[in-house]
């Protein structure tokens, strides 16, 4: 499973989760399969489990914070694995430069993936 697969799981996931009003949900997409035809307010999720995490984290601008706020492994390895993964091409050295790339980079992709984002933080 690739780390942004892990990212999106948690997310989706936890949309998947939560009491639904309407009909069943359909059985669980494969890998390969598109995007979940419902939005899945990210920004809601994010906030509940930042809220359940305990720690203070800004997850709306750091990849660090948002990895965290999803118990996954916010190293810096994890971080490169998944910069490589969507495609950063400048110096992994420089961190902070591929962490911001990396947010937007997610945040963006979640969005492709179903996710409802806040529009603020789209480019």
């Amino acid at each position: 499973m690739s780390f942004f697969d892990k990212i999106k799981n948690a997310i989706f996931g936890k949309a998947e989760a939560a009491p639904q009003t309407s009909a069943p949900a359909a059985p669980a997409p494969t890998a390969a399969a598109p995007a979940p035809t419902g939005n899945v307010d990210v920004a809601s999720i994010l906030d509940a489990a930042v809220k359940q995490n305990g720690q203070k984290l800004d997850w709306k601008h750091s990849i660090v914070d948002l990895l965290k706020a999803l118990n996954l492994d916010s190293s810096l390895s994890a971080r490169k694995e998944l910069a490589g993964e969507l495609g950063y091409t400048g110096d992994t050295s420089d961190s902070a430069t591929m962490n911001i790339w990396l947010h937007k980079a997610v945040i963006k992709k979640l969005s492709e993936n179903g996710g409802k984002v806040p529009a603020d933080l789209l480019d």
